[in-house]
């Protein structure tokens, strides 16, 4: 098969991961940077340039590794190449639902998945009244559009807090509140879903003094075999999303697990190397199943 891997770059070890795995596996592979990419709409059929180059039908699938400052236009090139008739392992919309954590929450409130108390509010004018309905502090204080663990802040007072959100208020930035789990001990879980299976899981550990456990801001990791339910959330977490690949982040707290955040372009180094698991491979065999050869 011929495979584009939409990245910026071949140095990304995820994005590198997944090239060589799918050349071993014997397919073309080739980067194709989206955010040199243009969408040319008119007359005709619509053409996806790569500079001058047409490659609107030169793949039989697409990887999208879509970075976080460029999520539109990214997922916008997606949606070009899947209203081409072109496979790809995650939906542009499923990238950004996953990609804003507010709009990922209200999904999954209504298709009942159990989260954290979450607020979100522009109003600087009751921050105190906010604070209290997720029970007092501390409280999480989260950018709608983090990744790695930036964007994250504890506010382990109500001074702090208040702090904090009225800076974010008037800085007309977006945020959503939610409670602090004190019992899950700077831990949670990672689980990756390829398709509509679970390919390997693992627990990251935050360092200490440290309350996020993201591998890029320090965490350890450990292999890890999730509980049916934790399962179950994820599978059904990535369905609702519409994704084909991703990561899902569950804490555990006495109410059962909760879910966090999907990851619509998960790493692949933290947990192949935590669990010993060919990731790269399941993505590969994912895309084997469900893309069309065109050629």
């Amino acid at each position: 098969m011929d495979i584009a891997l939409l990245s910026i770059s071949l140095n990304v070890h995820s994005t590198r991961r997944i090239a060589e795995e799918a050349q071993n596996m014997g397919h073309y592979v080739e980067l194709i940077d989206h955010t040199k990419c243009s969408v040319k709409l008119g007359t005709g059929k619509p053409k996806i340039f790569l500079g001058e180059e047409d490659v609107t039908d030169e793949f039989d699938a697409i990887i999208p590794r879509i970075g976080a400052k460029v999520t539109r236009h990214g997922a916008a090139i997606v949606k070009q190449f899947e209203m081409n008739g072109t496979f790809s392992t995650a939906r542009s919309l499923g990238i950004t639902r996953a990609r804003n954590k507010v709009r990922t929450m209200q999904i999954m409130a209504r298709k009942g998945i159990p989260i954290p108390e979450t607020l979100f509010s522009i109003n600087p004018d009751n921050i105190e009244a906010q604070i209290k309905l997720l029970g007092g502090p501390p409280v999480i204080i989260k950018l709608q559009e983090g990744t790695q663990g930036l964007g994250v802040i504890l506010a382990e007072s109500k001074k702090s807090a208040k702090s904090i959100i009225d800076t974010f208020y008037k800085m007309d930035t977006s945020i959503l509140l939610q409670e602090f789990i004190e019992e899950a001990n700077g831990e949670d879980v990672r689980i990756f879903v390829v398709g509509d299976k679970v390919v390997a899981s693992m627990k990251r550990i935050s360092e200490i003094d440290e309350f996020r456990s993201n591998v890029h801001r320090g965490g350890a990791t450990l292999a890890i075999n999730p509980t049916s339910k934790e399962k179950e959330i994820a599978l059904n977490a990535v369905k609702y999303l519409g994704l084909g690949v991703a990561g899902v982040d569950l804490m555990r707290s006495k109410r059962g697990p909760l879910l966090i955040e999907v990851n619509a372009s998960p790493g692949l180094k933290g947990i192949e190397s935590a669990t010993g698991i060919n990731i790269a491979e399941h993505i590969i065999k994912y895309v084997e199943k469900n893309g069309r050869r065109k050629r």
